[in-house]
Formats: C-alpha cells, structure tokens, sequence
C-alpha cells in the first residue's frame, strides 16, 4: 500500500481529533489539496438538530474561501481502520471542483492509502455545471 507523508497524516489527525461529532460519534477530517500544492483542512461539525456540516464540505468551503477553484487531490480519514469515503453530497461537491485527473484517497490513522478512487469511479455519470443549459 501507498504511504502519505506524514504532514498530511499529521493535518488529518489534528482535524479528525478536532471533529465536532457528540451525536454520531464519527468523526471525519479531510485535506482539499490544489494544482499549486495549497491544502485545506477540514473536520465534520454536528449541531443538536442532526444538519451537520461535513468534513469534506468544511475543507472545500475554506479551500474556496481563499480563492482556489481546481483540486488536485483529496484525502479523507475517518474514525477506525475501515474505509470512509465521502458521502453523496459531498461527492458532489467534490465533483464540481474536480478534473478527471483528481484522485481522492482514504487515508487510514498510520497514512496508508486505503484506497484511491478517480471522480468516474466515486460517482459515475455525474451531474456537473456542463449539464446546466447555460454551460451547455
């Protein structure tokens, strides 16, 4: 298996160990990283009313917040040794930044790449601003 570095794994394991999850008891931390080698962090954040923000929409929401539009790769760690990929929406999401060359990895807690996904492979025959009329 494929080893991150260890200052991704280290970024992860802070902003999985900042999660904010009282009520699903799952934390999630993820990296946006771009084309130039910028990362963004982020970690999922629940509120009493179960409408949470996840840790991949956290790190995409900083990412765009500093002006970058294109990412290269994401990474996503959750809270055991098992697989923890994104979640619908957030495939989406990740979808609407991605080029066809984007990887997105599931990092256990040592840094090993669990797995390694393309956007065809996450989400096949997605839905993207080209299907839009005014892209068209």
């Amino acid at each position: 298996m494929t080893q991150a570095n260890q200052t991704l794994v280290d970024t992860l394991l802070t902003a999985l160990s900042n999660a904010y999850a009282p009520y699903s008891h799952h934390p999630v931390a993820a990296v946006m990283e771009c084309p130039d080698g910028q990362q963004f962090a982020g970690c999922n954040v629940e509120v009493a009313h179960y409408k949470g923000l996840c840790a991949e929409a956290s790190a995409i929401a900083a990412m765009i917040a500093a002006g970058q539009r294109e990412l290269a790769s994401v990474y996503v760690m959750g809270p055991g040794e098992h697989l923890c990929t994104p979640c619908g929406d957030c495939r989406q999401r990740i979808r609407e930044f991605s080029t066809p060359a984007t990887q997105i990895m599931v990092l256990s807690h040592q840094g090993e790449v669990l797995k390694t996904y393309t956007m065809d492979t996450l989400l096949p025959d997605a839905f993207g601003p080209e299907n839009l009329p005014s892209n068209q």
